[in-house]
């Protein structure tokens, strides 16, 4: 402080550590110098430097004094020297893999001791309802326990609502149908999206009102339009037999429960259902029906241009034996009339559209690493009555399966890798709706994140059988839940699957079970399963007699212990899906769907350019397609040898892995369609001119030169097609420099 060569140097922790060097201190706490104070020097030499010392002594300790004062008041603010050593001397541990994974056999053991039949009764109890229409006070009642248990299994809950437009039947008046001179019947039942007014026509019976069966009567001569189509219920969905009839020129469709198919033993039961040829809610298509969207007035074009109706097997008895005309078929039964032109019928619809909030309710359990993946299970919870083994089991076996792991992990130590949502959803009579809303809402994010869909609808439909529809990706673990749940005195597959197990158990998605939009609308891998009844279907669904009582009939009372076992299947795969580093996806299974249409395009190719020639040139070869599946082939057999080559404790590499195989179904969804025109973009699963099963039947059309087959629009869809299955061969490849460009 005096002299040139007195001086004193202080520094100050700040804020920020702008001068820690590179042991966390700077130069001023480095003990280990070897340089000395000069201050130090001149201790002890005069009486005058002494005063001078101990002033400046006095002074640090005064200015120490004030600026320890103004550190404590500010701790929470500013880091203190000390504090910052420490914080950048600490080890920063290396994360290799997820929270301790629990081994695969402890897991599947805790899941079945979580689960029991008697558990199911207290919940089937609390869930029995008679009324819980979709938007009605039951079910907003449903929706509200859904959420509590959510909420008290303690789970992350919120919900989804939407304003749907659905068709009911007349509130006052009636719909009515009136044979000959008879008088006019009022009826109970009725099919949502019809067309409404009135029209008459002659009454034709035409079976099951399939493709084949209309086939049939065009090859018998029969003219189809402007009839009214007696048809029984069953085997495809009521959409599909109308949208048949509209395409053969009808004007009316009647549907019935016939005595062989439904022996519900009240030949006045109504039947209810919907004909709307798609999902979700058919005014906004490809859009999501939040309140006040400001979408321009469009239709979905899966509505139905011509009226459609119910009516109970009393009714349709009497009109069929009053029918003139031509004997059926023999291969239909050959004991009833077709009908003559002279049968008419008139068939009024007043239906009426009505715009309804309905509430989808969600529930989480989030993972440990891939919190942002996820499988989402789901289950429909309004029905058109008691709707028991329509929508009480699958909402029971949704809440027992949401107890269970979240229990797991609550109590015994389970951390999933990825999270699992839970999902209750709404509308789903009318074809779907709240599910296919919410794809529609958050399609965006879905398509990215959610990795897999389990439908828990219907899971219990009687004791014969056993079905699962399902994306090819998830029949591997079909197959292991099939050998691992045991049932009875064996397992699931000792029990349905003994032989080809693939034939015995395997069946397509329809159009009208809840996860086919998952899988061909938004390229989700979907599976949907179910005890059967054998070769017949369920005899109470649609109508109001689908109670427990008649379900435990079809079950012979085992309705409790078909719940657990369905809940142990779904469990099993669920659990799979978000334990394993890996998702356990075969993707190879797509290689034999592509090779397998391949071969039936190539020879139909073939057959048109024989007996065509003018229609298909020479130039138009397979060779594209070919390319196409190779190069998908090539990309698969490389990813499961990056697999075997992966250290699947490195974190960030099974996440780029699971991106690819997550990629595969949604590169299936053809990008040169409308969501709006045809949503069921899928080319192998899907519907509509885009796919490949549409390919083979445009060249059938070709060949015998049918008026509405087109060669340059096949040639057009047929590259199109190529190209898609190409595309996702190059994203599944992975990187931009493994991709194959021999096409």
């Amino acid at each position: 402080m005096e002299g040139d060569n007195s001086q004193v140097e202080m520094k100050l922790s700040s804020d920020m550590d702008e001068e820690v060097g590179v042991n966390g201190v700077g130069d001023h706490l480095n003990h280990n110098s070897n340089r000395k104070p000069y201050v130090a020097q001149k201790l002890g030499r005069t009486p005058k430097n002494l005063c001078f010392m101990a002033a400046a002594t006095l002074l640090i300790f005064i200015i120490g004094y004030l600026i320890g004062y103004l550190v404590h008041r500010k701790k929470d603010i500013a880091p203190t020297c000390a504090a910052s050593i420490a914080r950048y001397d600490e080890p920063v541990a290396h994360e290799t893999g997820a929270a301790p994974l629990m081994d695969w056999d402890d897991l599947k053991n805790l899941l079945t001791e979580k689960l029991s039949a008697a558990k199911f009764e207290p919940v089937f109890k609390e869930l029995s309802r008679v009324d819980h229409r979709a938007g009605s006070p039951g079910d907003e009642t449903l929706a509200n326990k859904v959420m509590k248990k959510f909420n008290d299994y303690g789970m992350s809950t919120w919900t989804d609502e939407h304003y749907v437009k659905v068709q009911d039947a007349p509130a006052s008046g009636f719909n009515r149908i009136k044979f000959k001179n008879e008088t006019s019947k009022n009826l109970e039942g009725f099919l949502s999206y019809s067309a409404t007014g009135t029209v008459t026509g002659a009454v034709l019976y035409t079976y099951y009102g399939q493709e084949s069966d209309l086939r049939v009567l065009r090859d018998k001569g029969i003219n189809q339009t402007g009839r009214v189509m007696l048809v029984r219920a069953g085997r495809i969905s009521f959409a599909e037999k109308v949208a048949n009839a509209a395409k053969m020129g009808a004007a009316a469709v009647l549907i019935y429960p016939d005595p062989d198919d439904y022996a519900i033993g009240d030949a006045a039961t109504p039947l209810f259902g919907h004909v709307h040829m798609g999902s979700g809610d058919p005014y906004t298509p490809g859009f999501p029906s939040f309140n006040h969207t400001q979408f321009p007035p469009v239709q979905s074009s899966g509505l139905p241009k011509i009226l459609a109706q119910t009516i109970t097997a009393g009714m349709a008895t009497k009109i069929l034996r009053a029918l003139e005309g031509q004997n059926e078929p023999e291969s239909w039964g050959g004991l009833n009339r077709l009908g003559g032109e002279n049968d008419l019928i008139t068939v009024e619809v007043n239906n009426v559209l009505k715009e309804k909030k309905i509430n989808n309710v969600f529930g989480v359990i989030k993972g440990f690493v891939d919190a942002d993946r996820y499988v989402v299970i789901g289950a429909q919870r309004d029905a058109w009555g008691p709707g028991f083994a329509t929508s009480t089991v699958g909402t029971s076996v949704l809440l027992e399966l949401a107890r269970s792991i979240s229990d797991m992990v609550k109590n015994d130590g389970f951390k999933p890798r990825r999270s699992i949502v839970f999902a209750s959803w709404s509308a789903g009579e009318y074809g779907s709706v709240g599910a296919t809303e919410w794809l529609e809402g958050y399609l965006s994010s879905l398509s990215m994140k959610a990795f897999a869909y389990i439908n828990l609808d219907a899971v219990v439909k009687g004791q014969k059988g056993f079905k699962v529809g399902a994306s090819p990706l998830l029949h591997g673990l079909i197959e292991s839940a099939l050998n691992e749940v045991h049932f009875r005195s064996g397992s699931l597959f000792s029990q349905y699957a003994k032989g080809n197990w693939e034939s015995n158990v395997l069946e397509p998605l329809k159009v009208d079970n809840a996860a086919y939009p998952f899988l061909a609308f938004s390229g989700i891998p979907s599976v949907s399963f179910g005890f059967t009844s054998g070769s017949s279907d369920y005899q109470y669904s649609g109508t109001n007699l689908d109670t427990r009582e008649r379900l435990n009939s079809a079950t012979g009372n085992q309705v409790p212990q078909l719940a657990e076992i369905s809940t142990k299947f779904a469990g099993q795969i669920a659990l799979r899906l978000v334990h394993d580093h890996l998702l356990r996806m075969d993707l190879t299974k797509y290689d034999k769907v592509i090779r397998t249409h391949m071969v039936h395009i190539n020879s139909k190719v073939k057959a048109v350019q024989r007996m065509q020639p003018q229609l298909l040139p020479k130039a138009l070869t397979m060779q594209w397609l070919i390319s196409a599946s190779g190069s998908y082939s090539r990309a698969s057999r490389n990813l499961a040898s990056d697999i075997q080559n992966s250290d699947l404790d490195d974190i960030e590499m099974c996440r780029v892995i699971n991106d690819r195989i997550m990629a595969v179904e949604r590169n299936f969804l053809s990008p040169y369609v409308s969501p709006r025109d045809s949503p069921f973009r899928h080319i192998l699963l899907g519907s509509g001119p885009h796919t490949l099963k549409a390919l083979s039947t445009h060249l059938e059309a070709l060949r015998i030169d049918h008026p509405d087959s087109d060669a340059d629009l096949f040639r057009n869809q047929f590259a199109l097609a190529t190209w898609t299955i190409q595309g996702c061969a190059n994203s599944l490849a992975g990187d931009i420099w493994s991709l194959n460009n021999e096409i």
